[in-house]
């Protein structure tokens, strides 16, 4: 389908749409609060009725999405030590192989070698012939504007020193032509260092001020990706063999990333219509962020394992990659928008006619928790990161305008996706608010008549006890925190690791204050027309990643 996804020169009845959908998420949010509260003044009674039903509804959920976050965390430990090297001989000898077996002992490598046997068999039975993964070529793009050679040069490293051939990945350095002197130094730098061991590491300086294009990373990104295409042009290497990932500058990919994301191209039908999404971790500098900072990261760690259990609906997010010829198709990242890494997805969603999804692979990628010189700049940091992360919100008003004009995608996508984008958001601002401050209210606001129902008696002591039941969800996310660690630095004492247990206890404040808070910050902006502009993400260690 023919769509601009943008919000700016519209005509009037689609500004008119854009400004009503830009409206919803931000006013349905703040009628659940508000709501909520006016209804515990009200009629506190009815009020207590409807929280405790959604609390039980929270804790059902919660139980669902802990069991999904074992299943996708067991699938990752199960995943973490495959030689993908090796599977991709395997879909590289799959017409010569006369079965199809792979001979393990442990349990882990038995759960993986079943799913390295169903997948080339579906390849097989559907006489599927994938390029040779020796035809597979990357591109790499990381955008900067102030980010130093000591942010930059480690996920490099890891790039050069992985398990997929380096010679076959080229790297951008997509540096702002506004950038100091100092970072596209540093940049020339890390060009005469590396370029060797790759295909090639070329430095792409984005012009300022493109008519047309905001300050936003996905203008910078599209530029590079642009002069990618020439360059593959030149060598003849068909866009249906690139592999783009667009890195933020302090993602640093697990040495079997690219093996393991050409595995994944490779092993799915529609690789030139898909996404492939890693699980993010933010431990680069985990040891030096504060408690809260890591709490906060951790959960958004959490959430995205969970999403990956559930690839009919999930949003590609931060890092990730996909089909440089879906990329060139589309028309690139959007120029003027902030939300650039779940945009591309709903661009191509859209282009696609809602043939198109994101496959999760289960490898990491590593970035930095946000941190500043002391607690205080940190906060502040950390709130504006998930204030613009939350900004994601202004895709709502867009893919509702393209599924309004669209007659080929289905109306079942349609509803679903829908739902589940207006959901994520509108829970994202209010359940904090509706968990830990407001589902007390009818307690506090109750009258004479009212304190002496047996209803008011009970529902305190009901909201307690499943509060309680969801500390075992607690307990698990506890668990699952400590297995993903990275190694903990040898001049840290073992204590630290027992603080970490510690800080969960905290998590209430801190995702209200610096999760649920940032939401509906957005959220608001949006819907008074207080648009946001793309704000950089400080980046400070300690000590070197």
């Amino acid at each position: 389908m023919k769509f601009v996804y943008s919000r700016h020169n519209l005509v009037s009845s689609e500004a008119v749409l854009e400004r009503l959908f830009e409206i919803i998420p931000g006013a349905l949010s703040w009628l659940i609060i508000i709501g909520t509260a006016l209804l515990s003044w009200k009629n506190p009674w009815v009020a207590a009725i409807l929280m405790i039903a959604f609390i039980l509804y929270w804790l059902l959920r919660l139980v669902y999405m802990n069991i999904f976050l074992i299943l996708s965390y067991g699938r990752l430990a199960v995943e973490e030590k495959i030689d993908w090297q090796k599977r991709l001989d395997d879909i590289d000898q799959l017409d010569s192989r006369k079965d199809i077996a792979v001979v393990s002992t442990n349990i882990k490598e038995r759960i993986s070698a079943y799913i390295h046997c169903k997948q080339l068999k579906y390849l097989r039975d559907h006489n599927i012939a994938p390029p040779l993964s020796k035809d597979i070529y990357h591109l790499v793009i990381i955008p900067v504007i102030k980010e130093s050679r000591g942010i930059v040069e480690p996920g490099i490293v890891n790039i050069v020193n992985g398990t997929y051939p380096a010679k076959r990945i080229l790297v951008i350095i997509a540096v702002e032509e506004n950038a100091v002197d100092m970072i596209k130094g540093d940049a020339k730098s890390l060009q005469e260092k590396y370029k060797g061991y790759l295909l090639d590491l070329e430095i792409v300086i984005h012009p300022r001020d493109i008519p047309g294009e905001a300050r936003v990373k996905g203008a910078n990104a599209t530029y590079a990706a642009k002069y990618a295409a020439q360059y593959f042009a030149k060598l003849n290497i068909p866009n249906e063999n690139i592999i783009v990932s667009c890195f933020d500058a302090d993602t640093v990919a697990r040495p079997n990333y690219f093996s393991c994301l050409t595995y994944s191209f490779l092993t799915t039908p529609e690789r030139l219509q898909t996404s492939y999404q890693p699980v993010p971790v933010y431990y680069n500098n985990i040891w030096d962020a504060p408690s809260f900072a890591r709490i906060i990261d951790i959960g958004a760690s959490f959430f995205q394992l969970i999403e990956a259990t559930n690839p009919d609906k999930l949003v590609t997010f931060s890092s990730h990659s996909m089909s440089f010829k879906a990329l060139v198709d589309i028309g690139y990242w959007p120029v003027d928008m902030i939300s650039d890494d779940s945009a591309i997805f709903w661009k191509a969603f859209i282009h696609y006619d809602g043939e198109y999804q994101t496959v999760p692979i289960y490898t990491t990628v590593s970035m930095d928790i946000v941190t500043g010189k002391n607690w205080r700049e940190t906060f502040t940091s950390i709130y504006k990161q998930k204030r613009r992360w939350a900004w994601g919100v202004e895709n709502f008003p867009i893919v509702m305008r393209a599924f309004l004009k669209s007659t080929t995608i289905s109306f079942a996508k349609k509803l679903s996706y829908s739902f589940k984008l207006l959901d994520s958001f509108v829970s994202w601002a209010t359940w904090s608010f509706l968990l830990s401050l407001l589902s007390w209210l009818p307690s506090v606001f109750a009258n004479m008549e009212f304190e002496s129902s047996a209803i008011y008696y009970l529902a305190p002591r009901i909201q307690t006890s499943l509060f309680s039941l969801a500390s075992a969800g607690l307990i698990v996310c506890i668990v699952i925190s400590l297995l993903l660690l990275p190694k903990q630095k040898e001049s840290e004492p073992f204590f630290f690791r027992i603080l970490h247990v510690a800080e969960w206890i905290f998590i209430p404040v801190v995702v209200l204050v610096l999760s649920a808070l940032p939401a509906l910050d957005a959220q608001t902006r949006l819907m008074t027309g207080r648009y946001m502009e793309f704000w950089v993400t400080d980046k400070y260690r300690k000590t070197p990643s």
